[in-house]
């Protein structure tokens, strides 16, 4: 039976050297909290102080008998998502929220087209920092599934809400995303 450890209480913040990454599928998927990622991955940039936020959705079937006794209760379905504003206006945040082939950079000046999103699948990697020791969530199957208003004005930040789904892949046994905790010395 657990104890009671406030040293196992934990505030998530962003690792300094970058707290969002993606890259295209087919890049190898970190198997820790601490192995540099593969170069193919791109760091996202500031994150706003509302950090990643992580929602499940699930429904459940309940079946009753005659008597209006509930005697089955089954998760029927699942689905998670991950949500996150970025602040910076950059190449890499663009195509994120618009799609890679509706943005282009040539000679410092930056083109984007809008429309319906493209459905890009794609990696997501979030390396944060938990009392001191590393936290690595991988998605290894992102989907782009909604964005945010973009507010003008001089009062805030423009921030790149967007929220992503986490599809099931074979490649974490079907599962949706995988955490890796601590470092690679305790695991």
């Amino acid at each position: 039976m657990a104890e009671n450890n406030t040293a196992e209480i934990a505030l998530g913040k962003g690792n300094v050297l970058g707290y969002v990454f993606v890259a295209p599928m087919g890049t190898a998927l970190p198997t820790d909290a601490t192995t540099k990622l593969d170069t193919k991955y791109t760091n996202l940039g500031y994150v706003s102080e509302d950090g990643i936020t992580n929602a499940t959705d699930t429904d459940t079937t309940e079946v009753n008998d005659m008597n209006g006794t509930k005697v089955l209760s089954v998760v029927s379905s699942y689905g998670e998502t991950y949500q996150f504003a970025l602040l910076q206006t950059n190449e890499d945040t663009l195509k994120l929220r618009y799609g890679n082939s509706r943005v282009t950079k040539q000679n410092g000046k930056i083109t984007v087209f809008h429309g319906i999103p493209t459905g890009d699948h794609m990696r997501l990697v979030f390396d944060l920092v938990m009392n001191d020791q590393p936290k690595r969530i991988v998605v290894p199957d992102a989907t782009l599934s909604e964005v945010d208003d973009l507010q003008y004005h001089s009062g805030d930040a423009v921030m790149y809400t967007m929220t992503f789904n986490a599809n099931p892949s074979a490649e974490i046994q079907g599962n949706t995303s995988v955490d890796y905790i601590g470092t690679a010395a305790e695991e």
